[in-house]
């Protein structure tokens, strides 16, 4: 493969809402680049980027999936990405290294929650953005009614560069509104131009019009020159579009029909001709290793190198794969290169150019370029490497919060390691997919973006580390705390012939402020306890407190005060003393008028307007409180608290409520009291639990 300089890369993001077309868009590209000889189908699983067989099985991509082609003397790098919410992280770490994005929008379907959901990504990382409206053949296609709704969310910066010749059965081109040409595509993928025919000559010089404001208004210069003369030339048409993209000003929009293979070369001639280089970014930001200083990095081949681990991909037959992101220098086959991520060398050895599973090594990559290094023994997700003369730290990619969670355990007992080295593995992979033993509820819990999310990483474990666990539903951490304030005695006096045993304690329990936590004081004066046993005395406490009276929770949000006692000058020891004061407060806690609380959790839910009632609905009878609502672009935004007891598979629920169209975002807030008529139930249900494991 030849080396292409900076300005002649174009790294591109497919990103939508899931069903809208992307790995049949990336399909139909390859093809018509010449990449590949046949085009695959997602119905008949032989894609080529959704190659694994999770994707296969269910028909949806799962990873973001790099590939390449050449197009008119450039190299296009793509990123597949899932629409689906549950795979969110690969759409983030995804646009964590593109310059650029082609949203796709559905001609049937219009603007969807994954749409706008993509589009706060994009916007967050400043990516150049194309619409590409798909599915042009389709019976209810409208590009007109879609590209009003764009227009409407994301302002007059939406600029059609083509218009399509018929709709639905009647789709058969497209009018490039940049050369006024019509264009009719070949069954391999490559353009006709012919004359506008006579019944869309004067839409196409409407829309035409309206392309040349577009450009004219995203620049003081060229808008200047379009009041004086009422035009601009196609060399101003064309330097402006490239500057309205890149400073994004304009979003430039295209049509078609992936599979019938109608308006791909436009594509790839819109994102060769038009779309920023990595040389467009000018400079990078990044921090000096060790240190809090920012520095800024010019994209070019001539400076020290620079690289960004974007992604971890365990192989078969192959080992872990990282996928890089150069930014600065040269990377080759041999090189040593510095980790400062973890503060260690790594050698650089095989260097892939890659297309979905197939790998080409090539012996080295440039700045702009993406590629894959195979077999590095310290790097992970979201590390550097730098040259060690000059070590730099580039961004971290910042993963969203799980929204749901299960708990695991081993089918076959004595598997537990072999879990925890494979969830470990494959957090390396996915890192929106987190693992944690929960020593207070004793269970393995694992966290991530959804239902199918868990699913696929439970089927990752048996598939490639042999090991089954069975799914159970999450404990809630419940806690415990008084209402009242309280003083008690704890005393404990044992004489067994020898040596005795004797602590006496008097505390005082005080009810805290909800979220304050534990305070241990001593007001002991004169000696009634000497001071050598007072943290004796606190660790009985800290003891008894991970076991509380009502349901065998840990015990929070309390002030105990050991003001008095007695001891023995022969008798008393540390021991006597820690079990005197775990006598005290527990029967101190009966007495302070116990309480169960619950987490609760900040909420936010995404969903169309049509779906509004039926959501708040629903989260009211999980004995959620509505906070408040705003509009978030087409939708709108649901703010509430709701208990985390309640939002057991809520992600699934919601996705039910809102035909696929709902998401959520959830963070813990703060421990608030069980409603009474609910604290019964836990309270009898860890009874009965109690008394099975005896």
């Amino acid at each position: 493969m030849k080396d292409f300089t900076v300005d002649k890369i174009r790294n591109v993001g497919l990103i939508g809402h899931g069903g809208v077309g992307k790995t049949s868009l990336v399909e139909v590209m390859l093809y018509t680049a010449g990449v590949t000889k046949r085009l695959g189908k997602v119905d008949e699983g032989n894609t080529v980027s959704d190659y694994n067989e999770d994707e296969i099985e269910r028909k949806v991509s799962i990873n973001a999936s790099l590939l390449h082609l050449e197009w008119k003397e450039h190299k296009i790098n793509l990123l597949d990405m899932p629409g689906y919410a549950d795979f969110t992280g690969e759409v983030i770490g995804g646009l964590r290294v593109c310059e650029n994005a082609v949203v796709l929008i559905s001609a049937q379907s219009g603007i969807e929650v994954g749409t706008e959901q993509v589009w706060h990504i994009a916007d967050e990382y400043g990516t150049a953005r194309m619409f590409f409206i798909n599915k042009m053949d389709s019976e209810q296609a409208d590009f007109y009614e879609t590209l009003k709704q764009l227009k409407q969310r994301f302002g007059q910066k939406v600029a059609p560069l083509v218009i399509p010749l018929g709709q639905g059965s009647k789709f058969e081109g497209l009018i490039d509104l940049m050369k006024m040409k019509a264009l009719r595509f070949n069954p391999d993928g490559k353009a006709q131009e012919e004359s506008i025919p006579q019944d869309m000559e004067a839409s196409g010089k409407e829309h035409r019009e309206q392309l040349v404001e577009s450009i004219a208004e995203s620049d003081d210069a060229l808008l200047e020159k379009f009041l004086e003369k009422g035009q601009l030339s196609d060399e101003e048409m064309i330097s402006g579009l490239r500057k309205g993209i890149a400073s994004l000003e304009i979003f430039p929009l295209l049509c078609g029909n992936s599979l019938g293979n109608i308006g791909m070369s436009s594509v790839l001639d819109c994102i060769a001709e038009f779309m920023p280089s990595p040389a467009d970014l000018g400079k990078i930001k990044a921090k000096k290793a060790g240190k809090n200083e920012e520095v800024e990095i010019l994209v070019t081949e001539n400076g020290p190198a620079c690289a960004f681990a974007f992604k971890t991909v365990s192989e078969p037959h192959v080992g872990e794969l990282t996928y890089l992101r150069v930014y600065s220098g040269i990377l080759k086959s041999g090189d040593d290169l510095y980790n400062p991520n973890q503060n260690t060398s790594e050698r650089i050895g095989q260097i892939y150019a890659m297309n979905g599973k197939q790998r080409n090594e090539i012996g080295s990559m440039r700045a702009g370029d993406m590629g894959a290094l195979v077999k590095l023994r310290y790097t992970r997700t979201g590390d550097t490497l730098c040259d060690k003369r000059e070590p730099i730290v580039l961004p971290p990619t910042k993963f969203p919060k799980p929204v749901i969670n299960l708990a695991i355990k081993a089918k076959t007992k004595g598997e537990e390691e072999k879990i925890a080295n494979g969830l470990s593995k494959l957090h390396e992979e996915d890192p929106t997919f987190i693992m944690e033993v929960d020593s207070d509820i004793k269970q393995t819990i694992i966290y991530g973006q959804g239902e199918l999310h868990l699913d696929v990483i439970v089927d990752r474990l048996k598939r490639k580390f042999g090991v089954e666990v069975d799914i159970e539903k999450p404990k809630i951490p419940y806690r415990e705390t008084i209402r009242k304030k309280i003083e008690v005695q704890g005393k404990y006096k044992r004489q067994s012939g020898g040596r005795g045993q004797y602590g006496d304690v008097w505390l005082r329990l005080e009810p805290l402020p909800r979220g304050k936590g534990f305070e241990f004081t001593s007001e002991v004066f004169g000696g009634a306890v000497p001071t050598k046993y007072i943290p004796a005395a606190e660790k009985g406490v800290v003891e008894a407190m991970n076991e509380g009276v009502l349901a065998g929770c840990k015990v929070v949000d309390l002030k105990v005060i050991i003001y008095d006692g007695s001891y023995h000058s022969v008798d008393s020891s540390d021991m006597a003393f820690k079990i005197a004061a775990s006598m005290g407060f527990k029967k101190g806690l009966i007495e302070a008028n116990p309480v169960l609380l619950e987490p609760i959790y900040n909420v936010e839910v995404i969903v169309p307007e049509e779906f509004m009632g039926d959501v708040m609905g629903d989260l009211s009878s999980r004995r959620g409180k509505i906070l408040g609502m705003e509009p978030d672009g087409s939708f709108q935004k649901i703010k509430a608290q709701v208990p985390l007891a309640e939002l057991y598979k809520y992600s699934t629920s919601l996705r039910s409520l809102t035909q696929g169209r709902g998401g959520h975002t959830r963070e813990f807030s703060h421990y608030e009291e069980v409603p009474r008529e609910v604290a019964e139930k836990i309270i009898e249900e860890a009874k009965k639990e109690k008394e099975g494991e005896k």
